[in-house]
Parts: C-alpha cells; sequence; structure tokens
C-alpha cells in the first residue's frame, strides 16, 4: 500500500508550491538568502545607515536578545560590504551572524559564519579573529567536544583584543574545568583578575564549579551558600538561583540526595520570580547557563524519591517558565496563560474515556505521567534523550520523503513510547509532548491494530495546566466563518488548492467572510479575523527556528506592505469569540523549542490571543489530501462531533484512500487545544 501511494502521488507531492516550501525550508538562513534578504531590506529603508552601523545595530539587538533582528541588521551589512567591494565590512557582519545564530542556539551556522569571518581580511584583525575563534570554542563546548573547545579559546586568546581577553580567558578556564582538568582551571583561575559588575557572580560560580572538580565539595557548598547569602542588586534572585543549583551539586557530591532534591526544588522556584530577560553573559563567560537543566534534575531526583505528583508538577511549571523565557517583555500579555494549575484540578476536568499522557525528556531517560479521572500514574523509560530524538527525526524524514519503510519505523517508535504505557483503545489521548516530541506525529506511530488514529482519538497540548483552561471555555461554536485561502504575495508560489479548499469549505457555512487573493491581506486579517467563531487560513507560512515571535503567515501584498503577518502580532488580535483556528500551511505547528519546553511559534500565539482550539501542520502540506481533509474535518463539526472525533475521521477518510495512505499525506495535521469543541448545524 504505501508502494502504491508513493507512486501515485508524485504529481500531488511536487506541485510548484510543495516544492517551494521544501527549498524554503533547505535554504532558509544560508549565506546566499541572508544576503538576498539583507538586499530587500536594506532597499526598504527609507534612511539608509552606514554598512558598519547595521553592524552596531546587530551587536545590540543580539545583547538584547533580539536575534531575529540581529540577523537582518547583520544581512543589511553584508549587503552593503558586498556591494561595495568592502572586504572587512563582510568579515565584520559575518561576525554579527556567528554571535546572533550561536545566541539562538543554531550551533552549524554559528559556526559555520565564525569559520566566514575568518576568511576575510579585516583591517582590524582582532575584533574579528578573537570572537569568531571564542563562538567556534562556544560550539564546540555545547556540542560536548571539550577539547576542541580549548584549542579554540587558545586561538581566541592570542587573537583577540585586550578588552575581550580576559571573556575569553574566563570561557577557556571553565572549559578546563569542565573537561575535569582541574590543575589547568586553577593555575588560569589564578590568573585571571576578579571582575566586577555583572560578571562577577559568574566568576563566583566558575569558581564553586572548580571545587567540585578539584573533589573538595565541602569546600564548594560553603562558597555557593556564601554566594546565595550575598546575592544583591537587581539580578540578585536570579544569581540566588544558580548558587541553590550549586549547593544542589554540591549536596549530591557529598551523597546527600535528599538535600540535593530540596535545594533543586527551591532553585525551580525561585525561577518562577526572575524577571525574564536575555542573558548574554552566559555565552560571553562559557558557562551556558540553562534554567531547564535544573528543572530536570529538580524532576528527576522528585521521581526517584517516590514523589510523582511533585514530579509532575515542576514538568507544568518548567513549561510555564521556557514560554516566559522565550517571550519574555516583547510582547503584552502573552504570560496570561502561563499560570499552571493543580493536579485535581486537572483530574477533575477530565471525563471518563479521557486520558492526558505527558511526557518530560530528560537526558537518560523519558518521564511519562498518566492522568485520569481515576488519578496519576507516573512511569519512567530507559530511553535517553539523544536515543529519543534520533528516533523521531528518522521517522520525520521517512514520512517526509514518503519512503516505503516509515510504517515500520512508526512501530519502532510506538513500541519504545506507547507500548509500554497500557492505554486502552478507543479512550481518547491529550498528549502533552516534550522536547524532541513536538515533531512527532503521533496519530501516524504504528501499534498490532493500525495506526494509532484508528485506535484513538487524539489531541496534541502545550501543557495539562493550558488544556484544562481551554476545555473550560469548550462552547459550541455558532456557524460563523472567516476564512483566508491563496493570499496574492508575489514572494511565494500561487496555491490554487487552497483557494478551492477555501471555496468547498465555505459551502458548509452559510454565514462567512470569506477573502482570496489580493483581498486575502494582513489588514483584512487584523480587522475580520475575531469577527467569526471558525478562523481558517490557508496560506504559505513559514516558521523561524532562531526567533518563533518572528514567524509568519504570508498574506496579500498591499502597496509597500509585504504582507508578513508575524507570531509577535497575533498576539496582539483580539481571537476571544474564536472558537477554532486552522491554519491550513506549511509548517505552521512548528516554532522554536528550547531545551525542555513547549512549542513556541503560532500554537502559542493564537491560544493566547482567545482562541480555544488550533489545528496546525507539521510539514509542508499536499493540495490535494489537505482538501479531502479539511473538507471531512469541518463536515463531521457540521453534523455536531466533538473536534477530537471529527479529526479522528477526517484523517482515517485521508488514509483511508489509496492514493494517500502514506503518513505524509494523512498525518501532518495536530489538533491543539480544546478538543471538546463543537460547531451548531
Amino acid at each position: 500500500m504505501v508502494q502504491a501511494a508513493s507512486e501515485e502521488t508524485t504529481q500531488a507531492a511536487g506541485s510548484p508550491a510543495f516544492e517551494s516550501a521544501v527549498a524554503r525550508q533547505r535554504d532558509a538562513d544560508t549565506l546566499k538568502a541572508l544576503s538576498a534578504d539583507g538586499q530587500i531590506l536594506y532597499q526598504r529603508e527609507r534612511v539608509k545607515l552606514d554598512g558598519y552601523q547595521y553592524c552596531s545595530q546587530a551587536v545590540a539587538q543580539a545583547e538584547r536578545g533580539e536575534l531575529r533582528d540581529s540577523i537582518r541588521s547583520a544581512s543589511k551589512a553584508l549587503h552593503v560590504g558586498q556591494a561595495q567591494g568592502n572586504d572587512d565590512l563582510v568579515a565584520v557582519s559575518k561576525r554579527d551572524l556567528a554571535i546572533a545564530y550561536s545566541y539562538a542556539g543554531d550551533l552549524p551556522r554559528a559556526a559555520q559564519y565564525a569559520r566566514e569571518a575568518l576568511t576575510h581580511q579585516a583591517s582590524n584583525p582582532p575584533i574579528v579573529a578573537g570572537p569568531a575563534y571564542k563562538i567556534l570554542g562556544d560550539v564546540a563546548a555545547r556540542s560536548g567536544k571539550l577539547p576542541e573547545a580549548i584549542d579554540f579559546y587558545a586561538k581566541a586568546y592570542e587573537a583577540a583584543s585586550d578588552r575581550y581577553r580576559p571573556l575569553v580567558q574566563l570561557s577557556l578556564a571553565n572549559a578546563y574545568v569542565a573537561n575535569g582538568d582541574a590543575a589547568r582551571g586553577r593555575a588560569l583561575y589564578g590568573q585571571i583578575p576578579e571582575p566586577a559588575g555583572t560578571l562577577q557572580p559568574l566568576y563566583q560560580r566558575g569558581l564553586g564549579n572548580l571545587l567540585l572538580v578539584e573533589g573538595k565539595p565541602a569546600e564548594a557548598l560553603k562558597a555557593f551558600e556564601a554566594a546565595a547569602t550575598v546575592a544583591s542588586g537587581p539580578d540578585a534572585a536570579y544569581h540566588r538561583l544558580w548558587a541553590l543549583e550549586g549547593i544542589a551539586r554540591s549536596n549530591l557530591a557529598l551523597g546527600d540526595k535528599a538535600a540535593a532534591r530540596v535545594r533543586y526544588v527551591e532553585a525551580a522556584k525561585q525561577s518562577e520570580v526572575i524577571r525574564a530577560r536575555f542573558r548574554s553573559e552566559e555565552f560571553k563567560t562559557g558557562l551556558f547557563g540553562d534554567v531547564q537543566k535544573i528543572f530536570g534534575q529538580a524532576i528527576a531526583l522528585s521521581m526517584d524519591a517516590g514523589d510523582i505528583e511533585g514530579a509532575w508538577a515542576l514538568s507544568e511549571r518548567s513549561r510555564a517558565r521556557a514560554l516566559l523565557d522565550i517571550v519574555r517583555d516583547r510582547v503584552t500579555g502573552a504570560d496570561e496563560q502561563v499560570a499552571a494549575v493543580g493536579l485535581k484540578e486537572v483530574t477533575a476536568a477530565l471525563r471518563k474515556g479521557e486520558t492526558i499522557v505527558q511526557f518530560h525528556s530528560l537526558d537518560d531517560r523519558l518521564l511519562v505521567w498518566i492522568l485520569s479521572v481515576n488519578g496519576l500514574q507516573g512511569r519512567s523509560l530507559q530511553l535517553p534523550r539523544s536515543q529519543l530524538d534520533a528516533a523521531v527525526e528518522g521517522l520525520r524524514q521517512a514520512i517526509f520523503e514518503r519512503r516505503r519503510n516509515a510504517v515500520e519505523l512508526a512501530a519502532g517508535v510506538y513500541d519504545k513510547l506507547l507500548g509500554p504505557l497500557g492505554l486502552a483503545a478507543d479512550e481518547r489521548l491529550i498528549i502533552v509532548p516534550h522536547g524532541g516530541l513536538h515533531f512527532l506525529p503521533f496519530q501516524a506511530l504504528r501499534g498490532p491494530e493500525g495506526f494509532l488514529i484508528q485506535r484513538n482519538p487524539l489531541a496534541i497540548e502545550p501543557s495539562a495546566s493550558l488544556a484544562v483552561q481551554l476545555a473550560r471555555k469548550s462552547a459550541i461554536a455558532s456557524s460563523k466563518l472567516v476564512a483566508f485561502g491563496n493570499p496574492a504575495n508575489s514572494a511565494r508560489e500561487d496555491l490554487p488548492g487552497a483557494e478551492r479548499e477555501v471555496q468547498l469549505i465555505g459551502k458548509l457555512f452559510p454565514d462567512k467572510r470569506v477573502f482570496y487573493q489580493r483581498d486575502a491581506s494582513k489588514s483584512r486579517f487584523l480587522e475580520a479575523a475575531g469577527a467569526g467563531r471558525i478562523l481558517h487560513v490557508a496560506a504559505h507560512a513559514e516558521v523561524d527556528s532562531v526567533d518563533p515571535l518572528h514567524s509568519r503567515i504570508l498574506l496579500a501584498a498591499e502597496g509597500n506592505d509585504p504582507g508578513f503577518l508575524e507570531a509577535r502580532e497575533v498576539y496582539g488580535v483580539d481571537l476571544e469569540g474564536v472558537s477554532l483556528v486552522t491554519l491550513s500551511a506549511c509548517e505552521s505547528g512548528l516554532g522554536r523549542i528550547t531545551r525542555g519546553d513547549e512549542i513556541l511559534g503560532f500554537t502559542r500565539s493564537f491560544l493566547t490571543a482567545g482562541a480555544s482550539g488550533l489545528v496546525a501542520s507539521l510539514w509542508p502540506v499536499a493540495d490535494d489530501s489537505t482538501e479531502l481533509l479539511m473538507t471531512t474535518l469541518y463536515g463531521e463539526l457540521s453534523r455536531g462531533s466533538e473536534a477530537i472525533d471529527a479529526m479522528r475521521r477526517a484523517q482515517i477518510a485521508v488514509l483511508t484512500q489509496k492514493k494517500f495512505a502514506h503518513p505524509f499525506f494523512w498525518a501532518p495535521f495536530n489538533l491543539i487545544g480544546d478538543w471538546r469543541l463543537r460547531a451548531d448545524g
């Protein structure tokens, strides 16, 4: 069946729109793409700056964590440098691109642009070579290649300016410590003058780490306790958090897991009072502090201690913290749905026959909590993060490439992930993924009884707390549709299938406002999106993995406005009256996943704007199969089915068509949010 599907679907999958989406995914953020973007952005500038001024902007924006804006500024500088034949400006702009990608966690591109920066002739070599070599060291350190990191930091030290060299020394010393070389770490720390200001607490943190590597946990404990006591200033809570983390590690080194657990939990709770802001000093000093690691340790130790509910509650809190760390103060009201709710509140909201399956991926295992009206169960699966992520990526690639072995791989992931859980057939599964599992099409996992969607209705939720909040809003949606189909945007190919899809869906709704082509503009969206109960958008979408708030839907261009609706702008749209948003667009369900958090992109922005439910895709979709899925979905909703059942029937309707039998065609869409949503007839 899969072979037949592959042979019969080449034309649908090879449409210009689909191939363009694949190409964009492959070529995003390449040097050619950045240079082209820089040219377009530069041409749009009313007041054009000197190329070096764009570099100054890029650095300042990176320091604030405005990483996509930083990349855009550096891209404009790159364009100006190339146009002028200014090799120095090209070198500096590539250095700034490397900095932004490093801060964003895109390590391959950070290394690429750092290496490229070194190939150009800079007028002042230390200001390019020092940071470039340091970034290569940072990339190696964050990839676990500490000897390689040490070599690059040594090169950075030799190449750096006098002003920049102390930062390189700190990073080199911390790399020695992380690599277990206590002697060299101690020797280098002895040479570094204790810095003042914001770097001083990080210097003290590094010394505490050094004591642990030297086998002096009692001394390390005293040092971290002193740091917790003396923490002061506007960022005192942040530095106290890391002091608590150091105390916890010291307790572990002393063999006191109970005390370590108390401190890790205290540190996790401490994170909730910390103002969310970007902290570039973590990168500058080579410490790379990640609050999610603290949550991970607290959760693991709680599970080991048999505190299943406490571990689950910490997992919920970790998701809320992750949202704050991405959004920070850049979007008004973006944290309104952040607060976690208690276990009793969650289980009380469930009906018989509904089960929440919640995951948390750790370095050495995968934790699972199963919540139902009967209470809470906890499981620990011996599935390390690296192994799990590799299995998910392997399955995704097989589906994306429509390979015959996709079903076999789907069965392998099912056996590892769901097989041990003993979930009942036909039970409604409310799945809360974590980490790489956000990329997994759960519906396409295959057990002994067929694909999971054939066995169980399912929905995906960012967190159990948000699931409950959205389910409480559940109401019967009126049959009032607002839809946007095939927006006229010269930046991307025409989508005739999307227009036909909206036309067919529109026939199911007597009360509707439908916008096609040039009418499907950003201004129309901002004016009309909240006017219906069901909002359907069939358009190109682009996920920004660097900064999810800049993910965008491509609506119709108007004058000088390219028509890009960014996720950060959606937060400001009033969608309180909207029950269901469907993004029938390429990869609209994806976004950035930082270590341990929920997925952040269009999903969170539409839900926070007020929508109760969302249908979004995991990969570029094919027109014909999407049209069948969407018309079936809305047809089921119009007949009174709840959303979770309507989506199940729609996906089964597609997979039973021989030419669409491969999961590539029927499994890209997830139902997120209010799984009980219904529409009136």
